[in-house]
């Protein structure tokens, strides 16, 4: 008779099942194991992908080059990784979004509580507990630090880098956030996971802006998500029409993976979409100050772009939009303090007015603009 790891005494169980049962304990719906002794091969990607300039305006990338070489270049000590995973699945297509161009779309992950708290919780109780169990030093990470988390849940076995870079689940597809432990317990480790991508490019054929420019290469100069979130200043003209109604983030390569077929939604409520941030309106979106901005968007990772950069992106839908009823929420912040503000809503309204009418905008306002880059988006 084979006895199951909750019946078998303590005793007799290895530590590496203890943690997992540990893990989904506390709510992890993915552990898996890896040392980190050998060669880093992904140190010589990132080296390339630096080298290129393809990180943009990431220049914490380039400053944290030779730490994230490795895991062990960052803390010599480690011996193992305990590499935790938390689903967010959605609960609908979440490119259903992008045909309602009067609403702006936010990327799934972001739609409620900031998972870097989640998880960055969950990873400290676990930490406790293993400490306290097992011994040994440890420390915990959540997307924040130079460490490379992808490449060490492929190792783990957690999933695969796909054709777009990012980790792809037989269990969970694409909708799986990482956390990781670094301990110097010497744990046993689970097999790496293989690539499953066959001949597929559905994720490389999905993106809008073309950012990939080869199979497992990235350009973020190009990608939706950086230029919502990592681009301070304005968005290059060339990229603003495939934004479409995208205000924060892009989901593209993601959702269109077939192995979501495989995925489930996310059973942690506080990774559900709230209501409010399905479907916003842009109209409502255009019209919030900095304290209303921050009273929406509390305790959600779309706080950390800051109020201008956000009505950036939704003037730039707005302008995208097509509904010349939208114009009048553009105009109004033509006179917004924010620069970056007025040079977005002069696009959005440059898009929406027959051409006669924008000329004679600018003829008007134009000679009372002081800011250069505002000049040039009413020159453009």
């Amino acid at each position: 008779m084979t006895t199951s790891t909750s019946d078998a005494p303590e005793e007799l169980i290895r530590a590496e099942a203890l943690i997992r049962n540990e893990a989904r304990a506390l709510g992890f719906d993915l552990c898996r194991i890896t040392d980190v002794d050998e060669a880093w091969p992904a140190a010589a990607r990132l080296a390339e992908f630096v080298a290129a300039g393809r990180h943009g305006e990431m220049g914490w990338m380039a400053e944290t080059l030779e730490r994230r070489s490795n895991p062990r270049a960052m803390w010599p000590d480690a011996r193992s990784a305990v590499v935790l995973g938390l689903n967010y699945g959605p609960e609908g297509d979440p490119l259903e979004i992008l045909g309602r161009r009067d609403r702006g779309a936010i990327s799934v992950y972001a739609r409620n509580e900031d998972y870097h708290d989640l998880i960055k919780k969950r990873l400290k109780a676990l930490g406790r507990w293993m400490q306290q169990r097992f011994g040994g030093e440890l420390k915990v990470f959540v997307d924040t630090a130079p460490l490379m988390e992808k490449p060490l849940a492929e190792r783990a076995g957690a999933g695969w880098q796909g054709r777009h870079t990012n980790l792809v689940s037989r269990e969970f597809g694409s909708w799986l956030f990482l956390g990781s432990i670094l301990t110097t317990l010497e744990l046993s480790p689970d097999a790496p996971e293989a690539m499953h991508c066959g001949s597929c490019a559905a994720c490389l054929e999905a993106c809008p802006t073309n950012a990939f420019p080869a199979p497992f290469q990235l350009d973020a100069r190009r990608c939706i998500s950086y230029l919502t979130i990592e681009l301070k200043g304005p968005i290059p003209r060339e990229f603003r029409e495939a934004l479409g109604n995208r205000i924060y983030g892009c989901d593209d390569c993601l959702a269109v993976c077939p192995w979501n077929k495989f995925a489930a939604q996310a059973r942690e409520q506080k990774l559900a979409a709230r209501e409010e941030l399905k479907a916003p309106k842009l109209t409502d979106l255009a019209r919030l100050d900095d304290p209303a901005f921050r009273a929406l968007f509390t305790r959600s990772p779309v706080k950390r772009i800051g109020r201008d950069r956000f009505v950036r992106n939704v003037l730039y839908a707005i302008g995208n939009s097509g509904e010349p009823a939208l114009a009048p929420e553009a105009a109004r912040l033509l006179d917004d303090p924010s620069p970056l503000v007025r040079g977005a809503a002069v696009w959005a309204m440059s898009r929406l007015l027959p051409g006669a009418d924008f000329e004679a905008m600018r003829a008007a306002r134009l000679p009372a603009e002081t800011d250069a880059e505002v000049r040039e988006e009413w020159l453009a």
